[in-house]
């Protein structure tokens, strides 16, 4: 990852020489300016993530500097440190669109921590801002269907690409949620089949005394009921993409039928002699390891290993990292487009609560929660967090240090969480090296 590029502006000459020395030591890539205007150019020939800047400066002050900024929509977030501040002024650079405000004297660390945590959102701000120029552009990219920058998506879209032109039958494996038939539906369309028919059949919807005649189909007369024949869902998808979705739930009855249409590729309608030949791919879901299944006798053996010609792992949102934000803010454009509104504005707190939600109901959840919230249904104008039903930390009633160690211990046990508790994985999320992040832990009574 590159240093987050930090641009210092104060009309003192030794304030900035000092903040400059101490940022770069502390990992930063510093330019500096004397005054706002200079500020501005600066800003726009080398797009720093962040803009430390005094309030107080002849001509064009830090407010002055921060609504140009604002004005001129470039990804670029700003702190403000003053020697004069007070509660007013404050209160108007937040609402300006501040990220953060600090009085000198400050605590150096305190600014150092300010400053990761506002060139990450600015990080941030700029995928999103890639994102909606790529999903605007109304191309039929796979990345524009998989949404996300996480390792593991990369990955995922690099394994479809190389398996949607093989006829090789596909398990997806992925907890509720995680998006298996949008993948289903991406090995489909970017194989040679895309233009012949995508058939979905969710196994755990249908009866287990209807899934034979819905899968197979069935001739006039077959049984009581039948009064006319029936196509049926395999003989329907031939030439394209048959999706069992929740193959786990369908009775091990069926399960045998299924290995047989599987193994022959050939269907026999319920009542009929005729074999019917077939050519489809296969993909099949599940949110349990089927291997598992079959070992404890709940889903047949042989089914398992005559689909598990090749098995993709769909990773749970709470593994995506950033990707939550990125399709927080895909999902919201989309639904205030569909209900007729203006996007409502994401505050800190609500990038905040969307990065620590557990999500359970991954994307699926996300989506509604995204919904919702285009829709105002967001706790009367309370913050994203209340509507997720994430508590604050406590944060205790002590002393300034004992609330800020407070809040650090919070920080880091979410990270530990959101990081499965790899230490190494905490300290690169949080830009720290692993023994000051194991010290502080140590410190703090925090365990893995």
């Amino acid at each position: 990852m590159t240093e987050p590029k930090i641009l210092i502006v104060d009309d003192e000459d030794m304030m900035r020489t000092a903040l400059e020395q101490w940022l770069r030591l502390s990992g930063f890539e510093v330019r500096t300016a004397g005054n706002a205007p200079e500020a501005l150019r600066l800003a726009d020939d080398w797009h720093p993530h962040v803009i430390l800047t005094d309030v107080r400066m002849p001509g064009l002050g830090g407010l002055d500097l921060l609504r140009s900024i604002q004005e001129s929509g470039l990804p670029i977030e700003i702190i403000l440190i003053t020697g004069h501040g007070d509660v007013p002024m404050a209160v108007e650079a937040m609402r300006a669109g501040a990220f953060d405000f600090l009085q000198k004297p400050y605590v150096p660390e305190q600014l150092v921590n300010s400053l990761t945590r506002a060139a990450e959102r600015a990080r941030l701000k700029r995928e999103i801002a890639d994102l909606r120029r790529r999903l605007d552009g109304g191309d039929n990219e796979l990345a524009n269907r998989l949404i996300g920058v996480a390792p593991c998506m990369q990955a995922l879209r690099r394994s479809i690409l190389e398996l949607a032109p093989i006829p090789a039958d596909i398990i997806l494996l992925g907890e509720t949620g995680t998006g298996k038939e949008v993948v289903a539906r991406c090995l489909h369309d970017f194989s040679p089949r895309a233009e012949k028919p995508f058939v979905a059949v969710n196994c755990a919807a249908i009866p287990a005394e209807l899934i034979e005649s819905e899968l197979f189909g069935h001739e006039a007369g077959a049984f009581t009921g039948a009064g006319g024949q029936r196509i049926g869902k395999f003989e329907y998808a031939n030439g394209g993409t048959m999706l069992l979705d929740e193959i786990e739930s369908m009775p091990l009855l069926a399960q045998a039928k299924v290995l047989r249409v599987i193994q022959e590729r050939v269907v026999e309608r319920l009542g009929s002699n005729r074999q019917i030949a077939l050519d489809l791919r296969i993909v099949a879901t599940s949110k349990v390891d089927l291997e598992l299944e079959s070992a404890a006798g709940r889903f047949r053996a042989d089914l398992f290993y005559r689909l598990n010609m090749a098995t993709l792992h769909l990773p749970p949102l709470r593994e995506r990292g950033d990707d939550s934000v990125l399709l927080f803010h895909h999902f919201l454009a989309l639904a205030a487009r569909r209900f007729g509104r203006e996007p409502p504005e994401l505050h800190p707190a609500d990038i905040d609560a969307i990065l620590t939600h557990a999500w359970p109901g991954n994307v699926r959840e996300l989506r509604a929660a995204a919904d919702r919230f285009a829709l105002g249904l967001n706790g009367n104008g309370r913050a994203l967090g209340h509507m997720l039903g994430n508590r604050a930390p406590d944060l205790g009633g002590g002393a300034l240090a004992e609330r800020v160690a407070n809040y650090e211990r919070h920080i880091i046990e979410t990270e530990l969480r959101r990081h499965d508790h790899s230490v190494a994985a905490v300290a690169e999320a949080l830009h720290v090296p692993r023994r000051t992040l194991s010290e502080k832990m140590a410190r703090l009574g925090v365990s893995r």
